[in-house]
């Protein structure tokens, strides 16, 4: 379902993407409201999903983790029992970042963060022995991040 966002609310979230400790106060100041309809606006774009949670970011490398690995996984099964049963055991590995069900060459892809080759072999080993009918499994590995951001463009 898609929200229709109208100026201040952009501009609302477009602020709390870039920093989400912003006062009440000074989010209503740069959206020139006052805080109680400011607050409101957060309010209920939070009780529409539009706000999903406030976190902080990590610096992987900072917390020993800096080795980024992309995996692409083709299986002979669709079944939705292999389905159910393969998203449950993926998504329970704390080093998936992301995992996605693809159209395209693969069937599935993931963003796995972990501190080392070596540790991403571990990781590699427990997935292919945790799920049956993976037909081919292939990693790539990132070698610099160019680009990283959790902001959608909104604006």
């Amino acid at each position: 379902m898609t929200i229709t966002l109208d100026e201040i609310d952009r501009t609302l979230l477009a602020a709390l993407q870039e920093d989400a400790n912003w006062s009440v106060a000074a989010l209503a100041e740069r959206v020139n409201l006052t805080t109680t309809p400011c607050w409101k606006r957060l309010k209920r774009l939070e009780s529409q999903g539009v706000i999903r949670g406030r976190v902080a970011l990590l610096d992987p490398e900072t917390v020993g983790l800096a080795f980024t690995a992309f995996v692409h996984i083709k299986t002979n099964d669709h079944s939705e029992q292999w389905y159910k049963t393969f998203t449950e055991v993926v998504t329970e590995f704390p080093e998936v970042m992301e995992f996605y069900r693809m159209a395209g060459e693969y069937d599935y892809m993931m963003k796995v963060q972990v501190a080392d080759m070596t540790r991403f072999d571990h990781f590699y080993k427990k997935l292919v022995n945790s799920v049956p009918s993976l037909n081919n499994v292939t990693s790539t590995f990132a070698m610099e991040a160019l680009k990283y951001t959790t902001a959608l463009p909104i604006r």
